[in-house]
């Protein structure tokens, strides 16, 4: 639905703002062709992810979701800078708007953009927050509010016979309030890549869960990173009370997954059961001990 609609909108922006010779249409188009482009990439995206793993791909292809909502990103920027430039250009060298049309087209355009980002809208209390579907569902929804002022910016060059330099301000201002939620996108999308700790997920709370549960004297090395927005994998070291046999130790670990898992969507968790803390020094427990090690393999 959503791919449908914006291809609809991009041949009628570009057709009337050609005849309109207003830039704020064709800028609204533009960031309605990145639209056409970024729901190609994610519909992609989530046909790929949905592959089984292979050997290659032991965790699947769940990081397809996050490389499509960056490559969409990157493309938001990049019209953005183009359509800076040619308004910048526009207000150095007016010309002269068609006010109704612009105001008729950006309309049809902001229903359009409209319908498609209530399609796309994650439903009320999800979990998820897919990068991939919010990447797209921002294209729409910042596309509806700016063709409201490309519309707004014809009324007023319709009713003032004049003020030609506001369609090109406006075609800005699109593109700085876009490019915005864009720099935050790709930022959230380089955090996954680089592993870090999931936006939300408190690493205090998680341990202190641990470590209450029975059996559990305490837990270390513990990291958590996602695969993509929604699947969460962690891998940490837990010292059981005592010296439990391997069966009660295999109890523990099913009763810490099967907590952990609901209450901070953990998809896939590795646990290593230990009897005794690992040593300090010991060179397999934490990345900065592995460091000396690995150095010294190379050498």
């Amino acid at each position: 639905m959503a791919l449908g609609l914006n291809v609809v909108i991009v041949v009628v922006q570009v057709v009337f703002g050609i005849v309109a010779h207003s830039l704020g249409l064709l800028a609204d188009a533009g960031h309605n062709l990145t639209d056409v482009l970024a729901v190609v990439l994610s519909l992609v995206a989530v046909r790929w992810a949905r592959r089984r793993p292979t050997g290659q791909r032991s965790f699947g292809h769940h990081r397809a979701t996050i490389l499509a909502a960056q490559a969409n990103a990157a493309m938001i920027l990049g019209a953005t800078v183009l359509i800076t430039y040619e308004g910048l250009r526009r207000l150095l060298h007016p010309a002269t708007v068609n006010g109704g049309m612009v105001i008729a087209v950006a309309l049809v355009a902001a229903a359009g953009n409209l319908a498609a980002a209530v399609a796309l809208r994650e439903p009320r209390g999800a979990h998820g927050h897919d990068l991939n579907m919010r990447s797209v569902f921002l294209h729409m929804a910042g596309d509806a509010a700016a063709s409201v002022g490309v519309a707004l910016a014809g009324l007023i060059i319709l009713l003032t016979k004049g003020h030609y330099w506001l369609d090109p301000v406006v075609s800005i201002g699109i593109g700085a309030i876009i490019a915005y939620h864009a720099w935050k996108l790709l930022r959230s999308t380089n955090e996954v890549l680089l592993e870090s700790t999931p936006a939300g997920l408190d690493i205090a709370e998680l341990t202190a869960v641990i470590n209450s549960m029975d059996g559990v004297e305490h837990v270390h090395d513990l990291h958590v990173w996602s695969l993509s927005s929604d699947v969460r994998a962690l891998s940490a070291h837990v010292v059981l009370d005592g010296h439990p046999s391997l069966e009660e130790a295999q109890v523990v670990a099913t009763a810490i997954k099967s907590i952990i898992g609901p209450q901070f969507s953990i998809a896939h968790a590795t646990l290593e059961l230990e009897c005794e803390s690992c040593m300090d020094e010991g060179p397999w427990c934490a990345i900065d001990d592995i460091s000396p090690v690995i150095r010294g393999h190379q050498h």
